[in-house]
């Protein structure tokens, strides 16, 4: 694009990678909070086929807890865990400490996707994995997660699709990355050829996240 120098292509490519270093590692570790959680919620539900130990008291608090962490305002949320961020990486800016932050922002997200996706498995399958004796953790990782795993393939990309937008708007707060570099760089130098640049790639990022997620779901949907 005419007015980008070798300069600022070199940032806009360091600015991508640490996109996609935020957003794989935020993905990582949001799915290894919210997949447990999620299973509890649907385990615990009293209302669903999936409820294997009801538990409504339990299921209240949980779901409370993931209702008020999903109704937070991320840019608010970051400002808040910038301790928690110092005391894990060191720092409260940077491309590290954010992916505290955008993790626990994901994690309630990946807990609902989870949760309503178990609950989505026919009820017949669990019967009959019942009528066989299956242990409820047989039930769990046997039955509900083998038979579920389109859904939870189609929550995860829009979750990732999710991370790639949070991880944009940390810019504003020092997140680094894309967004980073469209405030920096473009907004507050009037280059909007560079913020330009930024947004396309980020849409790249989107489209071809969501076409790869869209092409495993529909093959694990085929085998089944």
């Amino acid at each position: 694009m005419k007015g980008l120098t070798p300069a600022i292509w070199k940032l806009i490519g360091q600015s991508t990678l640490q996109t996609l270093e935020m957003v794989s590692l935020s993905t990582l570790f949001s799915v290894l909070l919210g997949l447990p959680l999620g299973i509890l919620l649907c385990i615990t539900s009293p209302e669903s086929q999936g409820g294997i130990r009801p538990k409504p008291v339990l299921n209240e608090i949980l779901s409370r807890i993931v209702n008020i962490l999903r109704s937070f305002p991320f840019i608010i949320l970051i400002i808040v865990l910038f301790p928690l961020s110092r005391m894990i990486v060191g720092t409260a800016i940077g491309t590290k400490s954010t992916i505290v932050p955008l993790s626990i922002a994901a994690a309630p997200f990946v807990a609902r996707i989870v949760e309503t996706a178990l609950k989505e498995v026919d009820p017949g399958v669990i019967q009959a994995a019942r009528t066989m004796g299956s242990t409820n953790s047989q039930i769990v990782f046997k039955v509900l997660l083998p038979e579920a795993l389109p859904s939870l393939i189609s929550g995860l990309t829009l979750t990732i699709i999710n991370l790639i937008g949070y991880s944009a708007m940390a810019g504003a707060v020092g997140g680094g990355g894309l967004g980073d570099l469209a405030i920096r760089y473009g907004y507050q130098r009037f280059r909007p050829e560079v913020m330009a640049v930024a947004v396309v790639v980020i849409l790249v990022l989107v489209e071809v996240i969501q076409f790869i997620g869209n092409k495993i779901s529909a093959h694990m949907m085929a085998k089944r």
